[in-house]
């Protein structure tokens, strides 16, 4: 009886994470500037080209396309079947980026946030006013599914069915709609931290465990890798607003590209408000270890990028 084949431990130490993530960036800012955009009337295009490229982290596509290459992992699959899973995944990143992107361009306006930067630069409705970005934002969130829904045969029907789900119920009311309207009916109010972290796992965490799991969906996942990776996901989602809530204290706006210290001045509730600095510090480093666990728990041969985008999720100054 042969042995079993070793599972790689999710160690990001040795892992070229920059080299890694310049390789699928690179991949998905060509595909988003060759898609975003075209044809739209009326200086609309313009505006949403604005809203997406040029800027931010995309953690999410990567996240996509880092779930999609670990289940793939080991994996025995045909060439043609690698290039309908490689192809379903480089969509689904730039989808997830779309709705993020769509986010902040609303959550940014008057009515929500009200801030005039983002990303170093001033926000779209600063740049273009208010009813283009309302639109452009709606632009974006429409064009995302049709991303997902090429007519052309390169994505399979239940593929396609599967990817439109989860990326609408991590958007929607159950997800991060639902998260930012408790987040705006929480200012000036004292949570829980259970509320707190429910807000949050809507509001945040949502759109980062769907990036995680449209990765999932694009290659044959086992059902124990479904499970541990929808872990990882949800581990990962409240890791990243952890931090971003120690960010906004210890930060400034030209490191973080937007406003700092918005958080307090509009008398959010946060980890940080919560819990105190020190508490919230080790609270992300402990998400941090839950977050490899999870991965360790997965079976798969190779998540080294999963691990290695936990900890530059944990360890980010920005």
């Amino acid at each position: 009886m042969s042995a079993a084949p070793s599972v790689n431990t999710p160690s990001s130490s040795s892992f070229d994470l920059a080299g890694w993530s310049q390789r699928h960036l690179a991949r998905v800012e060509h595909a988003l500037s060759r898609w975003v955009g075209e044809g739209a009337p009326a200086g609309l295009g313009e505006a949403m080209r604005y809203a997406v490229l040029d800027g931010g982290k995309r953690l999410r596509p990567l996240l996509v396309l880092a779930a999609e290459e670990a289940v793939c992992s080991g994996a025995e699959v045909e060439a043609s079947a690698h290039a309908v899973s490689d192809g379903a995944a480089l969509r689904a990143a730039c989808a997830v980026e779309l709705i993020h992107a769509y986010s902040l361009v609303h959550d940014d306006m008057p009515c929500m946030d009200n801030d005039v930067l983002r990303r170093g630069k001033p926000t779209v409705h600063v740049q273009f006013g208010e009813a283009q970005a309302l639109l452009a934002g709606d632009a974006l969130q429409a064009f995302a599914f049709e991303l997902l829904t090429p007519d052309d045969g390169s994505v399979p029907d239940g593929m396609q069915a599967m990817l439109c789900r989860l990326l609408a119920r991590a958007a929607g009311s159950a997800g991060m709609a639902g998260g930012q309207a408790i987040d705006l009916a929480s200012v000036g109010v004292a949570l829980t931290e259970d509320q707190l972290r429910h807000m949050h796992r809507l509001k945040t965490g949502a759109l980062l465990q769907g990036s995680v799991m449209m990765g999932v969906a694009c290659g044959p996942a086992s059902a124990q890798a479904h499970e541990a990776l929808s872990d990882y996901g949800a581990v990962m989602g409240l890791a990243f607003q952890v931090v971003d809530d120690i960010l906004d204290v210890i930060a400034d706006s030209a490191t973080l590209g937007k406003t700092a210290g918005k958080d307090a001045a509009s008398d959010k509730p946060t980890y940080v408000s919560l819990l105190g600095l020190e508490n919230a510090q080790a609270y992300a480093r402990e998400l941090q270890v839950q977050a490899h666990a999870a991965l360790a728990r997965s079976g798969l041969a190779d998540t080294r990028a999963l691990a290695a985008l936990a900890d530059m999720v944990v360890d980010r100054t920005h």
